[in-house]
């Protein structure tokens, strides 16, 4: 039987633009460390979001000097670097009118940088020193200014799976990119083995079940390109992965929560613990 292992990492400094990959990650309690620690915010303080505003996906924000300053760049070349304010002026911000609280203020030039590409006034912010945003599920644990989860984590198989069934359709394969995952684990060799996972480890992480990934359409965006490429994969994941527990939305992935922090590396085991037990998918009920 083949070993199942970490693929890849990747963590998404500001909530819905590019990801940055790394071969080794520290995870604290609400996942990656700097994943989706920043967000773009409207004047509202509403969060913006490529099921809005896909030409987000290839804006590059990268972490400089041990997360003190960011270095903004998109593909035209232009780029801007700013001081990262850890604390300061306060506003207030929510997503998806669920959740509701602050963002620390930081420089008005990146405000006005990414106002410039996406075409509406765009605020950047980051998560406060005190912030503390309990996820649900079965396992709830803590999240940044992530959708609701520490954790996304598909697998290849799942990927092949999908593809193979686009393929068949007459469409083209789509990269594991356009579903934004955090960990991606190798080796498992039936689809979705991902969904029956409870507790795991990988390096010195232990992390456990919380959701399944209910997707929106994000995944129809060409992460490269910042252009709607749809209607896929959500046609193909419409006929085999609706998921009636979750008021019949599409699923790719699981939510999980970080039950131990530590360290992970591309390339260590992927070691379940415990599987979910079989009936129903008990995360619904914790919402």
């Amino acid at each position: 039987m083949s070993v199942a292992r970490v693929s890849t990492l990747t963590y998404y400094p500001v909530k819905g633009l590019a990801g940055v990959s790394v071969e080794r990650a520290e995870v604290g309690p609400a996942g990656l460390r700097h994943d989706r620690t920043f967000m773009l915010v409207e004047p509202d303080g509403t969060f913006l979001s490529q099921r809005k505003d896909p030409q987000m996906a290839p804006l590059r924000v990268d972490v400089l000097r041990d997360g003190s300053a960011l270095r903004l760049s998109a593909d035209s070349g232009e780029e801007l670097e700013i001081e990262v304010a850890y604390d300061g002026k306060r506003r207030d911000v929510s997503l998806f009118g669920k959740w509701f609280g602050a963002g620390v203020v930081q420089d008005p030039a990146a405000d006005a940088w990414f106002s410039e590409r996406l075409g509406r006034p765009a605020a950047l912010v980051r998560v406060t020193p005190e912030h503390e945003r309990p996820g649900w599920g079965v396992h709830g644990g803590e999240t940044g200014f992530g959708d609701a989860h520490a954790l996304l984590i598909t697998s290849l198989s799942s990927l092949d799976g999908l593809n193979e069934r686009i393929v068949e359709s007459g469409g083209d394969v789509i990269p594991m990119n356009r579903f934004r995952p955090n960990l991606v684990v190798s080796g498992w060799p039936e689809p979705h083995t991902e969904d029956k996972v409870f507790r795991a480890s990988a390096g010195s992480l232990e992390l456990g079940y919380a959701a399944r990934a209910i997707r929106c359409a994000v995944p129809t965006v060409n992460q490269a390109t910042g252009e709607k490429s749809g209607p896929e994969p959500t046609r193909t994941l419409a006929r085999y992965r609706r998921q009636p527990d979750y008021g019949g939305g599409v699923s790719f992935g699981m939510k999980a929560a970080v039950l131990t922090p530590g360290f992970v590396a591309v390339g260590e085991e992927f070691v379940v613990h415990d599987w979910l037990p079989e009936g129903p998918d008990p995360a619904p009920s914790t919402r």
